[in-house]
C-alpha cells in the first residue's frame, strides 16, 4: 500500500426539500403507495410540457453560493438518454454542458489540526428515476414511479480526496451544509443523500490518473468508507497480478463485504445528450443571487470560527458542535440559560450526552434530555449544590424520565455537604479510624490523601464537597 495513491472523486445527489417534483406538481412526500405519486409529466405521456419548479434553482443557488461557486446566468436542461425500466421517459432530464452551478470549493477535517480544500466542479439539477424493487415478487421486479421526477441536485468534486477517510470527511461536510441551508434533509436510509464514489489508484510519483471504477447509490457513511477501502485494495491486487482495472460501474454488497461488477461505465457521448426543447434556458440575474446570499443563515465554517473566537472553544470541540444544525442549536439553547459555562457544557453535549444518545440511537433533536434540564444540571455544579460524580447519578435519572435535576436532587437527599463543621466532623473521625495511614502520609507518603479523600466520601455517600475535603485534610494531616 505504501507505493500506492488512491484518487478519489465524489458524485453526491441531494434530494432537495420542495413539496412538489421539479417538473410537475406532484408531491414528494416519502412513504406513499407506490405508483400514487406520479402524474402524466412524471410518466412522460403524449402531449405533457415541463415546468420548471423555481423553489429547486432556488436552493441550487443557495448552495452554489453557499460554496463561494459560479453561478452561471444561463444554464440549459438537456436530456439524457438512456433505457431503463424506471425511467418512463426513455430520458432524464439533467443538465450538461451549462450547470447552474460551477466551480466551487470547501474544506475538510479529515483529523484533528487538518485542514484541506476540496474542489467542487459543479451541481446542477436533474430529476430523479423511479425505483425498481426486486425483492417482493418471486422470478419478477416491480416498479415504484413515485421517485420519478423529484429533484436532484447532484454534487461533483474533483479527485481531491486521497483515502476513504478524506472522502467520508468531504460527504459529512456535504451532508452538514445541505442540512444547514435546509434545501435537503439528508435522510439516507429513505434515499434523500446518496453517494457515488469514483476509485482508482496509481503508483506514488505518476501524475496520470488510473483508470476508475464508480461505486453506486452508497447510503451511509460507514459503508462509503468500506467501500473505497475494499475497491482501493481490489485494484492494486489487480494490478499487482498482472491484470488492468476496466473502467466499469460496481455495487457495495454490505452483506458479503465486497464490490462487484454491475456494468460496462458509459461516457458522456453515450447518453446522446441535447437541450431539450421543451424548456427554456435559466435566466439568473444578480439581484438573484444577491437576494439569495442575504438570506443564507450562519453556516457551519462560520458558526465554529465564532465559537473558537467568542467561546474560546477548542478547534475540536467547535468542529463537533457544528457537525449538524441540530447539535448546535441544542448547545446554542442550553448556552443562553448559562452563558459563563460554555466549556463545561460542550463537555457534557459531547460527552456524556452523545455517548447516551449514540447507546439509544437516538438523534439530539429526539433527546430525552432537553438543552433547559442539561443547563440545570451544570448550573448545579457550578454552585456546588452538587459534586460532578453527583452530576453523573442525576443525569441517568434525567434520562430515564425522573424528572429534571432540581426535582431529583431534592428528592435524592443529593445536596452536596458544604458546611465546614460538617465536614471537618466527618474528616476527624477518618484520621481517628487510621493512625497507620496518617503516620504514612507525615512520612511523605502523599499518595495517601487521596485514601482519606475516598473515606471521607464514603462516610458521607459522596455529598461532602471534594474540594474543601481536600483542603481540610491537608491542614489536618500536616506534622
Amino acid at each position: 500500500m505504501s507505493e500506492w495513491e488512491s484518487v478519489i472523486g465524489l458524485e453526491i445527489h441531494a434530494q432537495l426539500a420542495t413539496r412538489s417534483k421539479i417538473f410537475s406538481g406532484a408531491s414528494t412526500a416519502f412513504g406513499a403507495a407506490p405508483n400514487t405519486q406520479a402524474c402524466a409529466v412524471d410518466l412522460g405521456l403524449p402531449g405533457v410540457l415541463p415546468v420548471l419548479n423555481r423553489e429547486a434553482v432556488t436552493m441550487a443557488i443557495r448552495f452554489g453560493v453557499a460554496i463561494d461557486a459560479e453561478i452561471d446566468h444561463h444554464s440549459v436542461f438537456a436530456r439524457k438518454n438512456y433505457f431503463y425500466p424506471d425511467l418512463p421517459k426513455g430520458y432524464q432530464i439533467s443538465q450538461y454542458e451549462l450547470p447552474i452551478v460551477g466551480k466551487g470549493h470547501l474544506y475538510i477535517s479529515p483529523a484533528e489540526g487538518e485542514l484541506k480544500e476540496v474542489g467542487i466542479t459543479r451541481a446542477h439539477l436533474e430529476e430523479d428515476a423511479g425505483k425498481s424493487i426486486h425483492d417482493q415478487f418471486p422470478e419478477q421486479s416491480a416498479i415504484d414511479l413515485n421517485r420519478a421526477g423529484t429533484p436532484l441536485l447532484e454534487i461533483v468534486s474533483e479527485p481531491d480526496m486521497r483515502s476513504a477517510k478524506e472522502a467520508v470527511a468531504y460527504a459529512r461536510k456535504i451532508h452538514s451544509l445541505v442540512r444547514y441551508l435546509e434545501i435537503c434533509d439528508g435522510n439516507m436510509q429513505e434515499g434523500s443523500f446518496r453517494c457515488d464514489a469514483n476509485v482508482s489508484v496509481r503508483r506514488k510519483g505518476e501524475q496520470k490518473l488510473g483508470t476508475r471504477a464508480e461505486l453506486k447509490n452508497i447510503n451511509s457513511f460507514r459503508f462509503l468508507e468500506r467501500a473505497i477501502n475494499i475497491e482501493i485494495e481490489r485494484q492494486i491486487d489487480l494490478i499487482e497480478d498482472g491484470g488492468s482495472v476496466v473502467q466499469e460501474t460496481r455495487l457495495y454488497d454490505s452483506e458479503r463485504d465486497e464490490t462487484r461488477s454491475m456494468r460496462s461505465k458509459e461516457e458522456a457521448n453515450d447518453y446522446r445528450y441535447f437541450p431539450d426543447p421543451d424548456l427554456l434556458p435559466v435566466a439568473i440575474t444578480d439581484e438573484d443571487i444577491a437576494h439569495i446570499r442575504a438570506s443564507l443563515p450562519e453556516l457551519p465554517e462560520q458558526k465554529k470560527q465564532r465559537y473558537i473566537d467568542e467561546l474560546g472553544l477548542s478547534d475540536y470541540n467547535a468542529e463537533l458542535l457544528t457537525a449538524n444544525r441540530e447539535t448546535a442549536s441544542y448547545f446554542e439553547t442550553a448556552l443562553a440559560e448559562i452563558p459563563e459555562q460554555n466549556a463545561q457544557l460542550a463537555n457534557w453535549i459531547l460527552g456524556d450526552l452523545a455517548g447516551a444518545l449514540n447507546k439509544a440511537n437516538l438523534d439530539i433533536a429526539d433527546s430525552p434530555i432537553t438543552p433547559q434540564m442539561l443547563a440545570q444540571l451544570i448550573s448545579r455544579i457550578s454552585d456546588d449544590t452538587i459534586s460532578g460524580k453527583i452530576a453523573k447519578e442525576v443525569f441517568e435519572a434525567m434520562w430515564h424520565g425522573k424528572g429534571d435535576a432540581d426535582g431529583i436532587i431534592e428528592a435524592r437527599g443529593l445536596k452536596q455537604i458544604t458546611d465546614s463543621g460538617a465536614i471537618e466532623s466527618l474528616i476527624d473521625a477518618v484520621i481517628a479510624a487510621n493512625p497507620e495511614q496518617v503516620e504514612q502520609f507525615r512520612a511523605g507518603k502523599d499518595k495517601v490523601l487521596g485514601f482519606f479523600v475516598g473515606q471521607v466520601m464514603k462516610q458521607s455517600q459522596g455529598k461532602a464537597n471534594p474540594g474543601q475535603v481536600n483542603a481540610i485534610l491537608r491542614e489536618k494531616l500536616k506534622p
